[in-house]
């Protein structure tokens, strides 16, 4: 366990009890200052309790030291911070553990210079913290695969001859990826209902979202080259809250024989704070049993999966949150590192603030299941909301809000949320 890992760590600054954002979380993220025409540009900051950290302004006033490279925190993006390499992250995370350790005084005593650098996290906003070239969707949890088998083809034989031998994904579009809080318009599309002659237009009647991670590409490689499943996490910088909007009714009727396009394309929403890696180290997990044994250049050694519990809840206009779903991402058939090995097996490049999701994370038992098409089985079982109104899909307006943490003890490692309401189509 690394240094800043320590659970016996404590900060200065006042960290709530089951706060997502201890001392030993200090997730990155872009931000902007809500009310301060001087600091309006975007910039880099971590999270810590109800605060955020602003490193451009720790640069400023000289809390790098001899670093030259600090002027990487008024980047609009953290791209460029994360193109510097893991050694560089490290430091630098070690380097804000140790300001904000409670026995150092360093800056703890600096009155004025604090309160240059916290701000609430109620006084700034939240950005896109990444440019997104590239996405991948990945399929890999077998309780998902297996539910909409079942639903969709044979349930005898729901998953098909590949599905255990690889993992299965499709490349996504980066453009319509949004950062927490951006309001969701309802699709439209092509759809045809089952007792209808020939496909209508109009809105989506079958919104739903799926519940999904995604790992931050943090180490670019060169076209024909492959990752080697060992080397595999070195080139992941940490990983977001995913939420892959699903518009059901426009997939079903255009996936064949291609795959998923507009019925995915058209929004999928981040958490704005990117959780390192390196403190999620502490909570790693073995993953199921794969059977059949996959290949060579997709075997693994030690424990692949992390432990990280994540809940989903919708809130209708005027009404207050139910919670829908709890999942758990150690549940996926495929880890991160064997995702990343097939995606570039064959000479596929990767770049720096790619992003590689996890599919939908669901689990063995109904209220695990990862998605509204799940939960209600297809749209035959409605779900109660908590104003006695139902869903089996969203309806207009609806806010969906997904939380995700690792925890041992009192340490409580978190994502925030991801949220997003929905609107009437355009």
């Amino acid at each position: 366990m690394t240094y800043p890992n320590d659970p016996a760590l404590r900060s200065w600054v006042d960290v709530p009890p089951r706060s997502d954002f201890p001392i030993q979380n200090l997730p990155f993220g872009i931000f902007r200052y809500r009310t301060s025409a001087v600091h309006s540009t975007p910039r880099a900051g971590v999270a810590i309790g109800h605060y955020v950290l602003d490193l451009q302004a720790l640069g400023e006033l000289g809390y790098f030291g001899d670093w030259k490279d600090w002027p990487v925190f008024s980047r609009p993006v953290l791209n460029d911070f994360i193109a510097l390499g893991k050694l560089v992250w490290q430091s630098v995370r070690n380097r804000l553990s140790e300001l904000l350790r409670a026995d150092n005084p360093e800056l703890r005593d600096q009155y004025e210079h604090r309160g240059q650098v916290l701000k609430y996290q109620t006084e700034v906003d939240m950005l896109m913290p990444l440019q997104v070239g590239d996405y991948t969707d990945f399929y890999s949890s077998i309780e998902h695969a297996t539910n909409v088998g079942k639903m969709f083809r044979d349930p005898a034989n729901a998953l098909l001859p590949n599905w255990r031998h690889l993992p299965v994904g499709y490349h996504g579009r980066s453009s319509s990826i949004v950062v927490s809080g951006t309001p969701i318009h309802r699709p439209k599309g092509q759809r045809k209902p089952a007792d209808a002659d020939s496909p209508l237009f109009g809105p989506s009647t079958q919104l739903d979202f799926e519940l999904e991670t995604a790992f931050v590409i943090g180490k670019a490689t060169q076209l024909g080259e492959s990752i080697p499943i060992g080397a595999a996490e070195e080139h992941i910088f940490g990983l977001v809250l995913f939420n892959d909007w699903s518009a059901r009714d426009i997939q079903s009727w255009e996936y064949v024989p291609l795959g998923p396009f507009l019925g995915k394309n058209f929004a999928s929403s981040i958490s704005p704070w990117i959780v390192t890696l390196e403190a999620l180290e502490p909570f790693r997990a073995a993953g199921p049993v794969q059977v059949p044994a996959v290949l060579p250049y997709l075997q693994t050694e030690g424990l692949h999966n992390f432990d990280i519990e994540l809940e989903v809840g919708i809130q209708p206009k005027k009404g207050t949150e139910k919670r829908v779903c709890r999942s758990n991402f150690r549940h996926m058939y495929w880890s991160m590192s064997q995702q990343l090995a097939h995606h570039t097996v064959n000479g596929c490049n990767v770049r720096v603030g790619d992003l590689c999701a996890s599919g939908t994370i669901s689990g063995a038992t109904p209220d695990s299941f990862g998605s509204l098409l799940e939960l209600s089985w297809k749209g035959t079982q409605p779900i109660s909301m908590a104003d006695g109104s139902q869903r089996t899909f969203l309806q207009d307006y609806d806010t969906v809000i997904m939380r995700g943490y690792a925890q041992k003890g009192d340490i409580r490692i978190g994502f925030g949320e991801v949220k997003g309401q929905i609107l009437p189509a355009k």
